[in-house]
């Protein structure tokens, strides 16, 4: 690989151009011309090529017209970053079959990790622990898996991830509304995936590497329990407060699952954990997570280098990482706390970095970025690290009260709160923190009635 093209924006493009400099390799980015003509991605990349258009459907969900940048600009690779095309299968392979490297999972895989149902049987086959689960295209059907499963339910779109479209029905009575929730959130794709629903539960993912070879590496695992709208906002590494034994399970669980589905490249494993000791694996995210840098603090790898290595064939040349510190991420969003944190446009006027021992900042904008909620509002990721989870969350403190943005709202208000809480940082650290992935929503009600 020589040149990479990176089909992608924002602080993803950003980091994998700066990974391109680092690795000594030409970078090619593509942007939303007018939208992001001029945004800090394109400026760090070698070259960049408009996508004309003014949606994402027009621009980076356009794989013709990303394909074709791609070839005009001479790169021999590509790299999705998360998001847009990376889960797209048929993307995946039209980048194969026009001759460059795809800097993914191959295309087969995405395709058979797409599919909820599959991929629970793929890791029921293997002995990881599993929910019962069922793929429906009705809202009769997923009363009738209600019925045989016992609410709670999940309800969720049956391909995609991220927490898109995730609906939880209490009651029976409540399943017909979750469906047709979940089925719009999909674009009205009839497919949902329907699972039992673990109360109080933990998310718990493990930061995998794997090579052509077979040889698969869990480099570190992660908590991700605070979510807001199923979607995840403050991430964490190693998981905190984990028995021993839970973390053996998840390690053998997510090498046995991506060597059965014959995966290359990185991977996120996702579980949950929920209250009375119940493991269960949820998915698999077949690309980068927007959670990698809080597994690059604590083992000192660059993920993005290693997908880079590993897509060119290179052998992973390691087993699991031993963790290092503790390191924290807060994705810091452009969002109107008064209004329910909904997504805020606007111009960036003040834009003030944290800095200091400890602390990372990986932008998506900077001073005079225009932010337009249809291409996202993530402003940038404030990662931490300290000796001790304690200390991490004390630097956090800092760093939050240092970050400051004028011209549009976000929710650092809420960060802000959230690294004070005792519920997740308890005064004594020897004591574990009483988060789970329902916990922050009545926090969020807390704060913007406050």
């Amino acid at each position: 690989m020589r040149t990479i093209l990176i089909a992608n924006r924002g602080e993803i493009a950003l980091r994998i151009a700066r990974a391109c400099r680092d690795a000594d390799l030409a970078s090619v980015a593509v942007y939303a011309d007018p939208a992001d003509r001029g945004a800090l991605h394109v400026t760090a990349a070698d070259r960049a090529v408009p996508l004309t258009g003014r949606t994402p459907a027009q621009t980076y969900l356009d794989p013709v017209k990303v394909l074709a940048a791609a070839v005009a600009a001479g790169a021999d690779s590509l790299h999705p970053g998360y998001g847009f095309l990376a889960e797209k299968a048929e993307f995946a392979q039209a980048v194969t079959d026009a001759g460059l490297t795809w800097i993914g999972p191959p295309p087969a895989v995405i395709r058979e990790l797409g599919d909820k149902l599959a991929t629970g049987q793929l890791a029921g086959r293997v002995g990881a622990p599993v929910l019962a689960g069922a793929t429906v295209a009705s809202a009769a059907q997923a009363l009738s898996f209600a019925r045989q499963a016992g609410p709670p339910v999940v309800l969720k779109p049956a391909r995609g991830g991220g927490g898109a479209g995730v609906v939880v029905a209490r009651s029976l009575a409540d399943v017909p509304a979750a469906y047709a929730t979940a089925v719009r959130a999909a674009g009205g794709q009839p497919d949902c995936f329907a699972q039992r629903y673990l109360d109080r539960a933990r998310h718990l993912e493990t930061q995998c590497l794997a090579d052509r070879r077979g040889h698969v590496a869990v480099v570190s695992t992660r908590d991700c329990s605070l979510q807001r709208r199923h979607q995840k906002i403050v991430e964490e590494a190693p998981a905190p407060f984990l028995p021993v034994q839970v973390d053996t399970r998840l390690r053998v669980a997510s090498r046995a699952i991506l060597r059965a589905a014959g995966y290359v490249g990185a991977a996120t494993c996702e579980f949950l954990l929920g209250a009375d000791g119940t493991l269960a694996f949820l998915e698999v995210n077949p690309r980068l997570a927007v959670a990698h840098p809080v597994s690059e603090e604590v083992t000192g790898l660059d993920l993005v280098r290693e997908t880079f290595r590993l897509a060119g064939g290179e052998p992973l040349g390691y087993g699991d990482r031993p963790d290092r510190g503790h390191a924290v991420q807060f994705r810091v969003y452009a969002e109107d706390p008064g209004r329910g944190f909904a997504p805020a446009a606007g111009t960036v006027r003040g834009w003030r970095l944290p800095s200091g021992p400890g602390v990372r900042v990986d932008p998506a904008v900077g001073p005079g970025s225009v932010v337009v909620p249809d291409f996202g509002t993530l402003l940038a990721k404030l990662i931490v690290t300290g000796a001790t989870r304690a200390e991490a969350l004390s630097r956090a403190r800092r760093a939050l009260g240092e970050f400051a943005v004028d011209g549009v709202p976000t929710n650092l208000p809420l960060h802000r709160a959230l690294a004070a809480d005792p519920a997740f940082a308890p005064p004594d650290p020897g004591q574990p923190f009483t988060v789970h992935t329902g916990w922050i929503e009545p926090a969020c009600r807390a704060h913007n009635d406050s």
